[in-house]
């Protein structure tokens, strides 16, 4: 079996307890080394083999895979965060399924978990943003016209750019061309629940520059948007006293 692993957003206590006890089980552990904490692999058991796929190709890393499998073993791919965000996983179990190759993937915790915990922070603030929009910047990999940040932008839910550190010029005019003010509230969370972990609150114009005096230039989440500054919220009617729910009669005054 090979187990697709979200190894988490960076603090190694943050993988989950069924992550863990596959670390500890597997065979062939393959990681995505310029991402995952390498304190993981402490959990590898004895005569675990280790594969770093920041170095590997997609056709290395599936002959590893292949090779496991036919050997019997238990192979971990363990990729940053969760993996179904900006994991390449499709494309790894298309090969395993045409090799006939059983897989599982075992979910983690995102990175735009670990910054909005940083940030001290809700997304979905009632009478604020009830959406939260996750997306990238175009680069090396394209993005979809209909899902450019000018366009998303023009919602004004709260926004969460993954893989953008290195173009925030390009993203602060794309910003506000859709539609979000110079003013509105924006963070940068370099390295969220790592112990180098950095928040940078900025406004949306002034992204590039802030990051740019902190020098940091990767690894950081871009987060837009007002509820960036947790204030002007309704309070959630679920514990109004006045609600009824299917728990609760509410009380009248």
């Amino acid at each position: 079996m090979v187990y697709i692993v979200g190894a988490g957003p960076g603090a190694p206590d943050l993988i989950t307890v069924r992550g863990m006890k596959l670390l500890q089980k597997a065979d062939v552990i393959i990681y995505a080394g310029s991402l995952v904490n390498p304190e993981l692999l402490k959990q590898a058991r004895e005569g675990c083999r280790i594969f770093d796929s920041a170095k590997m190709t997609l056709e290395q890393v599936v002959e590893v895979i292949e090779e496991a499998y036919r050997e019997g073993k238990l192979t971990v791919r363990l990729h940053t965060g969760d993996p179904c965000l900006y994991g390449a996983i499709r494309e790894q179990m298309d090969e395993m399924d045409r090799l006939g190759i059983p897989y599982e993937i075992c979910p983690g915790v995102s990175s735009f978990c670990g910054a909005a915990a940083a940030l001290g922070a809700e997304y979905t603030l009632p009478g604020v943003s009830q959406s939260v929009v996750i997306t990238r910047m175009a680069g090396r990999t394209p993005v979809p016209e209909r899902e450019s940040i000018r366009s998303f932008a023009s919602h004004g839910a709260t926004m969460v750019i993954f893989l953008s550190a290195g173009l925030l010029g390009q993203l602060e005019g794309e910003l506000m061309a859709g539609g979000y003010g110079e003013d509105t509230p924006a963070a940068i969370v370099y390295r969220a629940t790592w112990p180098d972990e950095r928040v940078l609150r900025c406004r949306v114009s002034t992204l590039a520059k802030t990051a740019r005096d902190a020098g940091v230039s990767k690894t950081a989440l871009i987060i837009v948007g007002e509820t960036v500054a947790q204030r002007g919220y309704e309070r959630s009617r679920l514990y109004d006293p006045s609600f009824t729910t299917e728990y609760r009669k509410g009380e009248t005054t």
